[in-house]
């Protein structure tokens, strides 16, 4: 009996032009969860495919309990017992929990072959039970949060009785506390024998829930460590290749005068009373727990779900923001926070993509100037240090650093002074985090104002000038940034009180 359940010895894939995987190994013990690092575009997607039969490699052999294995398709991967969990989950929103749970492997009547219902619902049922869900399985999938939906997607792999289980990034989008739910699931998987594959880009994930780590970088494997081996300093340089001296590299700005003002702005049922000003060259952290009302704030702010009551001033100016359009010719930008969905058109090239909110500056009586709309393109490409053969190339093509990067220049085709960066590096690796920090601190010097919301303490700690923090629809706590602490953020962000500040440290009301 081999000491691994899966084992993967000089495994290489080649695409047109492309080297994805290049003489790679991994291996996997029973019952182990195992992390799996990189930068985006080390391969780690590529590698996935080929563990679960998309792809056939190449080049190298693979092993499940020893003995050596071909897949042909993923059906092959899945009577084999593996399974994969993606950051965006695949499901079938209009179809219930069950449909959802047994599709592809329907029980079935054998003689009238006639769908099992009962048994189906029932199973489901024990199933989400055992992972502690709180939801029936004839629930409409598409009325489940993305927690639940995952939730769902283990369900899924565990009535194929998968013994190897490959979870793709899957806290990217969860609350601290649907991650910790998470974690305890995933703890609870390995507890019973299941092997597991954790890919993430957060330490945290790591720290919390593995046992080894391996790291991929530029297709290559490069190594594997026992978790508490291996400092995060030298982890870093085995993803990225280099050290990264400062991950958070922010350059003091000058302020300047005021270029945003709110006051007592609302939305009903979503925020309530929110007040603050914004300076030239100012970065304002805006944090909070998900749900606490901050892209709502913003999305007001950019016109796409307007405020219903108080005051906007650009410049001084009172300003009515009731669509996008508007709030950009006073001068507002806005990153969303899911960029393929709402931020790119991902089968359109990263010029295309860069140049989309201006073509009014190149165009004439309907027609396009291409030349120029290509020089645009290209020196913003350059600015923000986007990595690619040429700009022409599809973004879908690009790893995720890459993507935000060409979403942060096509924000810069427009005549800005306002850019709000919702979860500017969600989903990006620690290398393109550095950079992004390094664009949003040259955009702070060149006097642009910006608000930051996010999700991560020590990149709101460390890039903001000042912190907002929110709580149920309402800002709790203004925090300077050079005395901030995740403590007193928290405490802000969860307390039952409202809280205020004095001299920039937090005072809970009547504690």
């Amino acid at each position: 009996m081999s000491e691994y359940v899966l084992e993967l010895r000089g495994i290489t894939k080649t695409f047109p032009g492309v080297k994805a995987l290049d003489n790679v190994q991994f291996k996997l013990k029973p019952g182990e969860i195992h992390a799996l690092m990189g930068e985006n575009g080390a391969g780690k997607s590529t590698f996935i495919k080929v563990i679960t039969g998309v792809h056939k490699p190449d080049e190298g052999k693979m092993y499940l309990d020893g003995q050596e294995v071909e897949f042909r398709n993923p059906k092959d991967a899945q009577k084999m017992g593996i399974a994969a969990i993606y950051q965006h989950v695949t499901c079938f929103p209009d179809l219930s929990v069950t449909e959802n749970i047994f599709m592809g492997h329907e029980k079935v009547q054998k003689r009238s072959k006639r769908i099992l219902w009962k048994e189906m619902h029932a199973e489901a049922n024990s199933l989400l039970s055992e992972l502690g869900a709180n939801f029936d399985a004839k629930t409409l999938m598409g009325m489940l949060s993305v927690a639940q939906q995952q939730i769902v997607e283990i369900a899924k792999a565990l009535s194929t009785n998968a013994k190897i289980i490959i979870m793709d990034e899957p806290t990217a989008a969860l609350t601290r506390n649907e991650s910790e739910d998470l974690y305890r699931i995933t703890e609870k998987l390995r507890d019973s024998g299941t092997s597991i594959i954790f890919i993430s880009h957060r330490f945290e994930d790591m720290y919390r829930l593995a046992s080894q780590v391996t790291v991929f970088r530029d297709s290559k494997y490069i190594g594997s460590w026992g978790v508490h081996d291996i400092s995060n300093e030298d982890l870093i340089v085995a993803m990225v290749g280099r050290e990264i001296k400062q991950l958070f590299p922010k350059t003091e700005a000058k302020m300047g005068e005021e270029v945003l003002r709110v006051e007592n702005l609302g939305r009903t049922g979503f925020f309530a009373e929110v007040s603050f000003s914004l300076r030239k060259g100012e970065i304002l952290g805006l944090t909070g727990l998900v749900g606490a009302g901050r892209s709502e704030v913003c999305q007001a702010l950019f016109g796409i779900d307007p405020a219903d009551r108080g005051k906007v001033f650009v410049k001084g100016v009172e300003t009515k923001l009731t669509n996008p359009l508007q709030a950009m010719n006073k001068g507002i930008g806005y990153l969303p926070e899911d960029r393929q969905q709402q931020g790119l058109i991902l089968s359109w090239g990263i010029d295309k993509n860069i140049t989309l909110p201006a073509l009014n500056l190149f165009s004439n009586k309907g027609w396009l100037n291409k030349k120029k709309e290509e020089e645009i393109a290209s020196n913003l490409a350059k600015k923000v240090s986007v990595k690619t053969p040429n700009i022409y190339n599809l973004v879908s093509s690009l790893s995720g650093g890459n993507q935000q990067k060409v979403a942060v220049a096509k924000l810069l085709t427009t005549d800005l002074d306002i850019i709000i960066l919702d979860e500017p590096t969600k989903g990006v690796d620690v290398g393109a985090k550095s950079a992004i920090y390094e664009i949003i601190s040259d955009l702070a010097c060149q006097g642009y104002g910006i608000i930051m919301v996010s999700s991560e303490m020590p990149e709101i700690i460390s890039m903001s000038d000042r912190i907002l923090v929110m709580r149920e629809g309402r800002i709790t706590a203004e925090i300077d940034g050079k005395v901030a602490t995740q403590e007193a953020i928290l405490e802000a962000a969860m307390a039952n009180k409202k809280t205020s500040t004095i001299d920039g440290r937090l005072e809970a009301a009547g504690i």
